[in-house]
């Protein structure tokens, strides 16, 4: 009778590599570790634009790039497939996010929701106010919306620096917050940012759209299988004229919030499946083949434990925490500041207004709708929330990065007010993150004193 190995009869080596993956696989779910990441690409852009190998920086992002078979081939730049591709898989986390919150988290009650939705509404009516007011003419005035977007992962990340000296429920309501203001951003991309419908792409994203129904209705679990109808609801997008990265929340609205009980219980079939596996293990004749029925039972039922909005989710984090978004900061972060002409009015005040809006409007739409809601009897504050605690996230809101560069995208064809609006994006980014930190620590050590 074989005995198991023990723990000597390992190699060290072996040891030490499974020591690191599963330090790896703790990093990868770490949100400071993934704001890092990201600002260490968007500082790489910027140093690579603005160095003497500028101009390779430029070339790549309009590197051509084709996928196809036959006679039937796209064929667009680099710079396309990060931010109307790849970008989509982010948004279908943002979609799952949404679905979550709506079902069992922030936003699953008025109650729960109140104060939230109020603050992310003062969050983007005063920053937009504050820049129509610096921008009212034509064609500064396209980029309203960019300072209206909270960059989640940096948001959250610079909280994360700040320790567990900051109360749980803080970190609650600035998620909250910006998980509502990526809806709200969704929304206005939609409505502003989407040229006139065309009806035929309508049609194609209509087809995607039944065949996920489809799809889910025959209890098909497996993601991989909503790959073509996602593809399909993504070309239809792209042909209707709307952004086709809204193709991903639309997928991640529609991923079931809800285990699917089809074929029995999850854990009673792990159960059966691992019983049926030591039995047949037993047999001293026991053939590898026999074994793979119950292995493939034990795979699906581990698959079933999950709902498909956490399990696929969670599966899709790191990629997009560690390398979408990454690209992305890299692909549009690097903003040849000496190719900025700030002597133009238009992008002098497009830059002024993006860095006022999000460094002082930010934290002011916050504090003053939240206090003013309060004040009313619309909603309280939650536990261990004090005001300072609201400061804190209205100035870590004001971290707009991602979403306000992807929007500042779809607001500017003007090269160089793009690039007023990317550099107004980092600076007040930047200028948020350090003024969030700062009042943090200060927040710290008053709880601290307080004996909290």
């Amino acid at each position: 009778m074989n005995t198991p190995a023990s723990q000597q009869d390992v190699p060290r080596a072996q040891i030490l590599a499974e020591k690191a993956f599963s330090a790896i696989d703790h990093y990868l779910h770490i949100e400071a570790v993934s704001g890092l990441v990201l600002l260490v690409a968007a500082a790489v852009a910027l140093i690579w634009a603005n160095s003497p190998a500028g101009d390779s920086y430029v070339a790549l992002w309009h590197t051509s790039l084709s996928f196809g078979f036959g006679s039937h081939v796209v064929e667009q730049p680099l710079h396309f497939w990060i931010n109307d591709a790849l970008m989509t898989v982010f948004f279908l986390v943002v979609g799952m996010e949404i679905r979550r919150e709506i079902h069992e988290g922030a936003l699953a009650s008025i109650r729960l929701s109140a104060l939230p939705v109020t603050a992310a509404l003062g969050g983007v009516l005063v920053p937009a106010v504050l820049y129509l007011a610096l921008n009212p003419a034509l064609p500064a005035r396209h980029g309203w919306a960019v300072p209206t977007a909270t960059d989640i992962a940096f948001a959250v990340g610079v909280l994360a620096l700040l320790g567990k000296s900051i109360p749980g429920n803080v970190r609650v309501f600035l998620l909250a917050l910006a998980i509502i203001d990526d809806i709200v951003a969704v929304l206005i991309i939609a409505a502003a940012y989407s040229t006139g419908l065309d009806h035929t792409g309508l049609y194609l994203a209509v087809a995607g759209i039944l065949m996920v129904l489809g799809l889910q209705w025959l209890g098909i679990g497996t993601a991989y299988a909503y790959v073509v109808p996602g593809a399909v609801l993504w070309l239809g997008m792209l042909k209707t004229g709307a952004h086709p990265t809204l193709s991903g929340v639309v997928l991640g609205m529609m991923t079931p919030v809800r285990i699917a009980r089809i074929g029995g219980r999850p854990l009673e079939q792990a159960r059966h499946a691992v019983e049926d596996l030591r039995d047949r293990t037993a047999s001293p004749s026991a053939e590898p083949g026999k074994l793979a029925e119950p292995l493939r039972q034990l795979r699906q039922a581990q698959r079933d434990v999950l709902p498909p909005v956490t399990r696929v989710q969670m599966a899709l984090h790191p990629w997009v925490a560690f390398l979408i978004m990454p690209l992305f900061a890299l692909a549009n972060a690097g903003v040849n500041v000496t190719g900025v002409d700030l002597r133009n009015e238009n992008a002098r005040m497009v830059l002024a207004g993006v860095v006022v809006a999000l460094v002082l409007g930010k934290p002011l739409g916050i504090a003053s709708i939240s206090w003013l809601a309060v004040r009313l009897g619309w909603c309280q504050l939650p536990p261990e929330v004090s005001w300072r605690g609201v400061w804190l996230v209205g100035l870590l809101a004001g971290i707009g990065f991602t979403m306000s560069i992807f929007i500042a995208m779809l607001a500017f064809d003007d090269a160089n007010l793009l690039g007023a609006a990317k550099l107004g994006v980092l600076l007040a980014s930047a200028i948020a993150a350090v003024l969030g930190l700062g009042w943090g620590l200060f927040y710290a050590r008053s709880l601290k004193a307080a004996g909290r």
